[in-house]
């Protein structure tokens, strides 16, 4: 049987022992370069629980040693040092909370350094079997969960402890046999401690799940907004939602239900402890057996004992979620990678044809969509990959790149396997350009220099020059400065395959991947993307994925690629003569240019 930690609804919040002690060791290795600031921390909060038991005994000696026996100057000597105590608790407490927070925020820089860091490194075929919107969970709901942790719950969970600790050993120095009166609460407390835990945890799970499901019913009608009113479905929309949030709503009562039965439980017990203690403390007094100043100490000290076993039991399902979030975190650190530098891999070799010898492949958990392909692509030549949808011809590009390795075969730069060359040195020589072109938030410059971040403002501008669209940029409010907003939502479609383009020529590729890159582009821009394209292929390998099989037509061999297989390969010309695939791709293709006009 495990050991596990509540009794979580979610198989990936539950940890039996020994997948818990790995993670709370792994964690304290990752927390140790911070261990001054954690045993700094540790010992205020220490001397804070000392300096916090220290003022009910000094108001026993005030009672005892100055009202009982008249003595003013003892009196005063008490009131004094408590304030003082007083003093010292509270810059100890302070110190502590920003000691603990500074090692805890430590902690979430590094950890979400590391968890992007490596999401980055991480292979395309990682991306085809993890959902987005999970990956961007762990680095914002699981990072929150370690959030809510450092701030409030080390130290409440440290001083808690110690606290509980500390007043059970006072209450028995002070007297054992009232101690043990006042245990008859023990039980009642404990059991719905327990109770509460259980409960509150399904509860808390609940709730998690509720969120993460209103959130992503908001996520998916802003996304889709335009389709929304296109067919007029606010209401429809906004009953959905609001049946997801009264969802949510339900489960935050079922959790606020739970608290209401436990935390007067705990505050009657209190309560009834200390009236017990009060009457068996005042008798044993009365009897002699104890001091009024002890009594009196006592009870202060009872009052301080419930409150930490009310913040243990809340706590409970604080840890619990933030040693969930830590697994999930360091599964993601751990995730081998599919696509790496060997050992000893090499430089990409320069100026040597490209090699496909009996690539097959198939995406994970899926049928093969290339079956014993071999090709040669000579060093600044260009070829053209057409064929029908889904036929392979964006596969085969891609394990050119090295975003696959190929199920079979190998893709080799002259007698080199990609798999024996650095990707560094493979991404800085091949470069590809999308059907799309993406643009992260900033100016046109800095998105250009995406290619080579240490490129000058010179070197931008040459590149754009190159290609001929720097004047095209320049005439826009700021020139290259120009924000383009969330996903470039400022520039058309042509205008940011245009910044892609300027992108792949400050890059200066050897082998250039062209992925249907006039495909999405509007009428206003196409000829410049065309002109632009036509001057970014000089002197380059060109591979590209052709939609549009007038580019066909400017390549020095096509590749016609149906279900997978390479069916027919030569010059444009040659195809259409020889009658075949290509022959009637391009026949259907006239024929389109034709109707639409």
């Amino acid at each position: 049987m495990g050991w596990s930690f509540g009794h979580a609804t979610d198989p990936d919040d539950q940890l039996d022992l020994k997948a818990t002690r790995r993670v709370l060791r792994r964690t304290a290795r990752m927390i140790l370069p911070y261990r001054r600031e954690g045993l700094a921390a540790g010992g205020l909060i220490v001397l804070w629980t000392l300096m916090l038991l220290a003022g009910p005994l000094l108001v026993r000696r005030g009672i005892d040693e100055g009202i009982a026996k008249g003595d003013s100057g003892q009196l005063n000597l008490s009131i004094g040092l408590y304030v003082v105590v007083a003093i010292v608790s509270y810059v100890c407490f302070r110190s502590s909370i920003v000691l603990l927070a500074r090692v805890g925020e430590h902690f979430l820089r590094d950890m979400r350094v590391r968890v992007f860091d490596a999401l980055l490194r991480q292979s395309m075929s990682f991306y085809d079997r993890e959902k987005a919107g999970v990956l961007v969970s762990r680095m914002t709901s699981d990072v929150d969960s370690l959030q809510e942790l450092v701030q409030f719950g080390l130290i409440m969970f440290t001083s808690a402890a110690l606290l509980l600790l500390g007043s059970f050993v006072i209450l028995l120095v002070l007297s054992w046999k009232l101690m043990l009166v006042c245990m008859v609460a023990v039980p009642v407390v404990v059991i719905a401690s327990i109770k509460f835990q259980r409960d509150s945890n399904k509860a808390y799970l609940a709730v998690r799940d509720r969120i993460g499901d209103t959130l992503s019913t908001l996520q998916e009608c802003i996304s889709g907004v335009r389709v929304v009113q296109a067919f007029a479905r606010e209401e429809v929309e906004a009953r959905r939602f609001s049946d997801s949030n009264h969802a949510l709503y339900k489960t935050h009562m079922a959790s606020v239900r739970i608290q209401c039965w436990y935390l007067p439980i705990i505050e009657f017990a209190g309560a009834a402890t200390t009236a017990l203690a009060l009457g068996v403390g005042g008798w044993m007094a009365s009897e002699g057996d104890l001091s009024l100043g002890t009594v009196v100490a006592f009870i202060l000290v009872l009052n301080t004992l419930f409150e930490p076993v009310q913040q243990l039991s809340q706590l409970f399902n604080m840890v619990q979620s933030a040693t969930a979030s830590l697994h999930k975190l360091y599964g993601l650190l751990d995730e081998p990678l599919d696509i790496g530098d060997r050992p000893d891999a090499v430089a990409m070799p320069v100026d040597s044809p490209i090699v496909l010898n009996g690539v097959s492949f198939g995406y994970a958990g899926g049928d093969p969509v290339l079956a014993e392909v071999d090709i040669e692509i000579a060093p600044g030549e260009r070829v053209a990959f057409v064929g029908p949808t889904g036929a392979g011809k964006s596969t085969m590009a891609k394990l050119i790149a090295r975003f696959y390795d190929p199920t079979l075969g190998a893709v080799r730069i002259g007698d080199t396997d990609l798999r024996d060359i650095q990707l560094r040195s493979l991404r800085n020589e091949v470069v590809v350009v999308p059907q799309e072109g993406y643009l992260f938030t900033g100016t046109i410059a800095d998105n250009i220099r995406v290619a080579r971040p240490e490129a000058t403002d010179d070197e931008v501008r040459a590149a754009a020059a190159q290609i001929g669209v720097l004047d095209r940029f320049e005439q826009l409010p700021e020139g290259l400065h120009t924000e383009v907003r969330e996903r470039g939502s400022r520039l058309s479609a042509g205008e940011k395959q245009l910044v892609s383009l300027a992108r792949a020529a400050l890059a200066d590729p050897s082998v250039l991947i062209l992925d249907e890159a006039t495909s999405s582009v509007d009428p206003g821009t196409e000829a410049a993307v065309e002109t632009a394209m036509e001057t970014l292929m000089q002197e380059r390998t060109v591979i590209a994925i052709a939609h549009r099989l007038s580019t066909s037509e400017r390549c020095d061999r096509v590749a016609v690629v149906s279900d997978g297989r390479l069916v027919e390969l030569g010059p444009h010309d040659d195809l259409i003569a020889a009658g075949g695939h290509y022959a009637d791709l391009y026949s259907a293709w006239i024929r389109g240019l034709g109707e639409s006009g």
